[in-house]
């Protein structure tokens, strides 16, 4: 029997990628569907940009409903967008009937985004688990409570028992092919700010540290959460390297390297291109020589004020250089107010330069992925 040596190879070459694949997540033991939607962000960000929007099927401008079927993003384009953010904010801090509605909403959520073909990933906007005051700092009531949740801490028991609602969830979304839908969960963002409890000012680089290392550690090892992607995020306080790896836990425990920049981005009027060019050209730069997935975690300018702003200020900046970004995600549209709002809805000004960044070959929307889970 002849031996087709060409087909051997590559079947090596396709074992030695798969490989490698698995070898990049921090979960050795992730399923098959994570380390498939890792290895194919890693490859579309060779030539585009997934487009993400906070909350996008749950709410909008002027409508509430959870409908998977609607966003203000699909109004406009006729897609959703590629990445929808949700939040794990409801899942503490509040009575347990509360929580199971949430728990139920999300799971909803997860599992149609993921059966549609697109993207989940989760901030969480932890309510202080120790002092009134909610997820922002409030000088008056809250406490810093980094110190009482790590191991070794009088709360530690009560964080696990927060961690195993999380879990909860994660192993309860499925998808309509019974797999354990894969997330990408992005907890203690923006933490070189000083306006969340986490935040710089309310706990030592050791001890954030020791925060991320638990978390990631009691999740995946304990109580054996198999489908996240884990996604560290500061805000955009960083100029170098060196800055913004300051509270990074090591590589054994990231994921996906990110940052939210609304500042340099028109926040309150105020530009700096240059600026946050130079933060996307870091990340990217710490993600290729960390075997890395970099992302564009948060932005966005409220009320999309400037008609103009998604070709001329954030397309511009992306396509400045040939940058490896998975994904941009921008943040919410408030049901209620009429001002705070970040990608637009019909009728918006902004409509028809959102369709030309829609349209654009670099940006990906949902209608444009490819199955990423196989």
């Amino acid at each position: 029997m002849k031996i087709n040596t060409t087909f051997i190879l590559l079947l090596f070459l396709l074992f030695l990628a798969t490989q490698g694949c698995a070898q990049k997540l921090i979960d050795r033991k992730a399923t098959k569907e994570t380390k498939a939607l890792y290895y194919n962000l890693h490859k579309l960000a060779e030539k585009h940009i997934l487009f993400g929007h906070q909350h996008a099927t749950e709410y909008g401008h002027g409508w509430v409903g959870n409908d998977s079927s609607r966003s203000d993003v699909k109004s406009v384009t006729g897609s959703h967008p590629a990445v929808v953010g949700v939040d794990f904010s409801g899942l503490s801090g509040r009575p347990d009937s509360a929580i199971q509605i949430t728990k139920a909403d999300l799971i909803k959520n997860i599992a149609a985004t993921y059966n549609r073909g697109g993207v989940t990933t989760v901030s969480w906007h932890f309510i202080n688990p120790v002092s009134p005051g909610g997820f922002y700092w409030v000088d008056t009531v809250s406490k810093a409570a980094v110190p009482y949740i790590i191991p070794g801490g009088s709360f530690n028991e009560g964080y696990k028992k927060i961690l195993k609602t999380i879990a909860d969830v994660a192993k309860s979304v499925k998808g309509k092919d019974e797999r354990a839908v894969p997330i990408i969960f992005r907890p203690f963002h923006e933490f070189d700010g000083d306006w969340f409890w986490w935040g710089k000012s309310h706990c030592t680089t050791l001890e954030f540290k020791q925060l991320w290392q638990f978390t990631v550690s009691y999740l995946r090892d304990t109580l054996q959460v198999h489908n996240f992607i884990y996604a560290f995020s500061p805000d955009c306080k960083f100029n170098s390297q060196s800055e913004y790896a300051e509270r990074y836990p090591g590589n054994e425990w990231v994921d996906v390297v990110g940052f939210d920049d609304y500042a340099d981005f028109g926040r309150d009027g105020k530009y700096n291109l240059v600026a946050g060019f130079k933060k996307l050209k870091i990340v990217n730069n710490f993600a290729i020589q960390n075997n890395k997935l970099a992302a564009f975690t948060e932005t966005g300018l409220e009320s999309v004020a400037d008609s103009n702003w998604y070709t001329t200020t954030l397309l511009k900046t992306l396509q400045e250089e040939k940058l490896k970004m998975a994904y941009v995600l921008v943040w919410r549209n408030d049901s209620k107010s009429p001002t705070h709002f970040y990608a637009p809805f019909p009728g918006h000004a902004s409509v028809s330069d959102f369709i030309k960044f829609y349209n654009d070959p670099y940006t990906w929307f949902e209608n444009d992925l490819p199955n990423l889970y196989k």
